[in-house]
């Protein structure tokens, strides 16, 4: 029978101690839809999401492009750097989302509720945001370049943009 020497266990001992402990597993990309689901990093492009509730989830640098996301639930997610390039979220619940550095390039948000959202450095461009609302959302760098904003509710909660806002709520 082979003994370690007390070197080689207080060694392993303090290798296993020093180990992050609460590590993240790996999220399961196949799980289904539902509150709180962990799909951070899947590939769920062209996914029919159509009003599913996500409360919760845990959605970071995923991609959800050309996705059908309408009258989705995704309240206080957390989707930092997601892809929601071409996507539809027609009526989708984003309030309190944190969706920093999200790309909603030419995606359908017509009235969405992003109140609360964090939308900084968000990629807008062609959105269609039409009468969505966007009350307390931050959207310091956002890009909202030929974003469609008629309708919309501003972030000061009370102004309404334009019929013809484009890129900007006049």
């Amino acid at each position: 029978m082979h003994k370690s020497s007390p070197a080689l266990t207080l060694f392993l001992g303090l290798g296993a101690w020093l180990l992050p402990q609460g590590v993240a597993q790996a999220a399961d990309c196949s799980a289904p839809p539902g509150p709180e689901v962990e799909w951070a990093r899947c590939l769920l492009d062209s996914r029919n999401l159509d009003g599913a509730d996500l409360t919760g989830a845990d959605l970071r640098d995923a991609s959800l492009a050309h996705a059908k996301l309408d009258r989705a639930t995704l309240v206080r997610a957390t989707a930092r750097n997601v892809r929601f390039g071409y996507a539809s979220l027609r009526g989708a619940d984003l309030t309190e989302a944190e969706l920093v550095r999200a790309d909603f390039t030419r995606a359908k948000l017509e009235g969405a509720k992003l109140r609360g959202a964090d939308l900084r450095r968000a990629q807008f461009f062609g959105a269609d945001l039409r009468h969505a609302d966007l009350t307390a959302a931050r959207l310091e760098g956002a890009d909202l370049l030929r974003a469609q904003l008629g309708g919309a509710r501003w972030t000061d909660g009370t102004s309404i943009c334009a019929p013809d806002s484009v890129g900007t709520c006049q």
